[in-house]
């Protein structure tokens, strides 16, 4: 029997993954996009979000297992949508973003294996059991934290990811993408009970319907913006700055500072704590709020960080979220009267176990509530 192409090697790898019932759940995530092997310009592998790619020299030095364990890899990266969800972690340290990506879904591959042998990583994996049960952007924060007190920035795992072809993709492409692989998932998951094989608890968690928090926050914060009928040169419109010209801004467009105050009792978790965290650094990007004072709190505020307008951007790789104790949101309000925090709106992420919701609230609350309770003050809004 003449020896297999490497093209003839991926695609029955991709078989091999599709009807075994602890994988054929990625089913529909493996058909997604283009799957082709390179001569030039991919020394290992990547993924764009849709598409991937691997480099022939590279798959023909892999053993079977590696080579599933690969394929695998790529594709947990477009079930995470890793490509679009943490660009803003990859602009400003691409080396530690590709790390936090590969520790996460380098867990789950060694979980889904579990010392079978079939299902192997290649060298130069990125496998810690410290990361587990945490998501990309907390895992980059832990690797900044590392590397900026001398720890090293490690070796960047053994593939590479798509990310300037993910940044080339408009907001319909995107927002396709996301459709595209949430149905891929869905069909998986319902093929893999019919085989009797499991879902992930980190791919259930991304299948759980929840609030959309985008056009929930966005609907919230931009409904306190003043009038749009009178313009100011003091701030340019940024919609024509691209093109070269100066022109005065509506006053609405952009709103005042807005706090964002976190429960850190300990019943909210880092998973919760990152998605919400990027949720409102992508709406602060199209309301424009001049700034934002972060409060992490339990019985008292724990931490207080301001963030201006041209500093959201770093917001998810920067923020240390503090706290730890009991839970009551009075402190907030206490604290933003005790240090004259002047803000348009407010936004509260909580279990909702409280013994009070605040009395004297300055500005008007969104409430985002993880339990079925209701806010007893401002607007709440389930994220079940």
């Amino acid at each position: 029997m003449s020896k297999l192409t490497a093209e003839q090697r991926v695609q029955k790898a991709h078989v091999w993954l599709m009807k075994h019932p602890k994988y054929c759940l990625y089913s529909g995530v493996l058909m997604i996009g283009k799957t082709e092997v390179k001569d030039e310009g991919c020394p290992t592998a990547y993924t764009d979000g849709r598409n991937t790619a691997y480099g022939r020299k590279f798959v023909d030095k892999l053993s079977e297992s590696d080579l599933k364990g690969l394929i695998l890899h790529e594709n947990l990266h477009k079930a995470f949508r890793h490509t679009t969800v943490w660009k803003h972690l990859y602009k400003e340290q691409a080396k530690l973003a590709n790390m936090a990506c590969d520790y996460v879904i380098n867990l789950m591959i060694a979980d889904a294996d579990d010392g079978a042998g079939e299902v192997t990583l290649p060298e130069g994996r990125l496998l810690d059991e410290k990361y587990r049960g945490m998501d990309a952007g907390t895992v980059y924060r832990m690797l900044k934290e590392d590397a900026e007190s001398g720890g090293g920035g490690g070796e960047g795992g053994f593939d590479e990811h798509g990310w300037e072809s993910a940044e080339g993709m408009s907001p319909e492409e995107k927002e396709q993408l996301a459709r595209d692989v949430d149905q891929a998932l869905r069909q998986g998951a319902i093929l893999a009970g019919k085989m009797k094989g499991n879902v992930p608890r980190e791919i259930g968690d991304v299948l759980t319907p929840k609030v959309d928090w985008r056009e929930a926050l966005r609907e919230f914060i931009t409904s306190f913006c003043v009038d749009k009928d009178e313009s100011t040169w003091r701030r340019p419109s940024r919609r024509w700055i691209g093109d070269d010209v100066y022109m005065p801004s509506l006053i609405g467009e952009s709103v005042g500072r807005v706090v964002v105050a976190i429960d850190m009792s300990g019943s909210i978790g880092s998973n919760e704590v990152s998605q919400f965290l990027g949720e409102v650094r992508d709406i602060c990007d199209r309301v424009k709020p001049e700034g934002i004072d972060l409060l992490y709190w339990d019985t008292d505020v724990c931490q207080h960080e301001k963030y201006e307008q041209d500093q959201l951007d770093n917001l998810l790789g920067s923020t240390k979220p503090r706290g730890g104790g009991g839970t009551n949101p009075q402190c907030i309000v206490d604290y933003m009267s005790e240090k004259k925090i002047k803000a348009e709106c407010a936004i509260v992420l909580t279990d909702g176990y409280v013994p009070n919701w605040g009395n004297g609230w300055s500005c008007p609350t969104l409430w985002g509530i993880t339990t079925d309770e209701v806010s007893g003050v401002g607007k709440t809004v389930h994220m079940q």
